[in-house]
């Protein structure tokens, strides 16, 4: 069950009562999550306990997800496995997607974002991985997520020759490129994923002007605000000492959605860090979250890792809602926290929700998580249709109920600085 703080728990207590019965069409507390409603966007962020996967429902009823983490670390010091360990996180993902998109009258998922190669991010592999039908690679993660709601369009960072900054050897990444062509063979579209491009992530673009997505940073280039053009921040490879070549977190991908007033910003891991500031073109987080603007609600990046969310791109993004999707005893770091309820950064109230955190870790510095509206179960952002407010609900993670514990808001959206179309 997800956790909540006594101060979150009297909110939306509050909010429940609502001066009377809400209606039944409402979330409320107790009640299962409600239907996707056409005109409404849904934003879900899964709580697993072995990585990131959020699934984005269009106002149109378009799917994206974004991830499908299957991390091969055992708890401690990953969180435990939700619902259960009866399944691999990639079927708990793609169980999750096939009960949203029924509201959508779709069996798959319309798109597919992997952010960058890591196993926590697209899967692991392991004796509990299974040979796919027809053999060529084993289930997990990305995989499994297809098996289940197959997939449109997959669309990564290193397509076609995964050769940005090296050919990996790392078994979970040629499990993943032997996925993808298992699918170029089969005639399943795969594609790369194109920094400033507007819309390349919807399933329709001229299905309605008010909803947006842009690609904001990948492998080191980050839009330039101008139309689809893109800069560079990294300098050439080959120029660079091996202690110096960005890991994988930095090449990770960014985007913005936008519906009416609303804007998000996900950047997968990407990362602050810049050693100290020797290596300033590192800092591709900053970059992106400064050409996405302020946004309603925010990912923290890197699970909220103590090299990630730099003061930059708090100050950037100044969302009302941040969100941590946290699978790890080490997420989400003090420092973070710190930087997120920091005022001086900027101005005004701002809600954190974060997807687990394991006890330990909040017992560590309780005057920071004791702050968190929210230390467990899956976040699920609504965005009413023409895009004017949003609530935040957590639903319960212990079981495929989809139970609400709380719903927080509703949230003026307009605050934000929507990316220019």
């Amino acid at each position: 069950m997800g956790q909540l703080t006594r101060r979150s728990l009297l909110a939306a207590a509050v909010l429940a009562a609502g001066g009377g019965a809400r209606a039944d069409d409402q979330d409320a507390p107790g009640r299962p999550l409600r239907p996707w409603r056409p005109g409404g966007l849904d934003i879900h962020h899964i709580a697993t306990g072995r990585g990131d996967s959020t699934l984005i429902i269009g106002p149109d009823g378009s799917s994206l997800m974004i991830d499908a983490g299957a991390a091969g670390t055992p708890a401690p010091p990953a969180l435990p496995l939700r619902p259960d360990g009866g399944r691999r996180p990639g079927e708990w993902i793609g169980r999750y997607a096939r009960r949203r998109l029924r509201d959508t009258g779709q069996a798959g998922l319309d798109v597919f974002l992997a952010t960058h190669q890591h196993p926590d991010h697209i899967g692991d592999v392991g004796p509990e991985s299974p040979p796919a039908p027809g053999g060529g690679y084993r289930l997990t993660g990305v995989s499994d997520v297809d098996a289940l709601a197959p997939i449109g369009r997959l669309v990564d960072r290193g397509f076609p020759d995964y050769a940005e900054p090296a050919p990996s050897q790392a078994p979970f990444q040629q499990n993943y490129e032997a996925y993808v062509a298992a699918r170029r063979a089969a005639g399943r579209s795969v594609e790369r994923f194109r920094p400033g491009a507007l819309n390349q992530l919807r399933r329709d673009p001229q299905a309605r002007d008010d909803f947006r997505i842009r690609n904001l940073a990948v492998n080191g280039e980050v839009w330039t605000g101008q139309g689809e053009g893109a800069r560079r921040l990294f300098p050439p490879m080959a120029e660079l000492p091996a202690t110096d070549v960005p890991e994988e977190n930095a090449w990770s991908a960014a985007i913005a959605l936008s519906y009416g007033a609303f804007d998000y910003f996900a950047a997968g891991d990407l990362t602050s860090s810049t050693f100290e500031g020797a290596l300033p073109w590192r800092d591709v987080e900053s970059a992106a979250a400064l050409a996405a603007g302020p946004v309603e609600v925010a990912v923290s990046p890197h699970h909220g890792m103590f090299d990630a969310t730099g003061a930059r791109a708090v100050a950037a993004l100044r969302p009302q809602v941040w969100i941590i999707s946290a699978w790890h005893a080490l997420h989400p770091s003090p420092s973070v926290l710190d930087r997120l309820f920091n005022g001086r950064l900027y101005p005004g109230p701002r809600a954190v929700f974060a997807t687990g955190v394991d006890p330990a870790t909040a017992a560590a510095s309780p005057w920071l998580s004791g702050r968190l509206a929210s230390q467990g179960g899956h976040v699920v952002v609504r965005v009413a249709p023409g895009g004017g407010r949003f609530e935040v609900v957590i639903t319960d993670n212990a079981d495929e109920a989809d139970r609400v514990l709380a719903v927080f808001g509703p949230y003026p959206a307009g605050g934000g600085g929507a990316p220019p179309a």
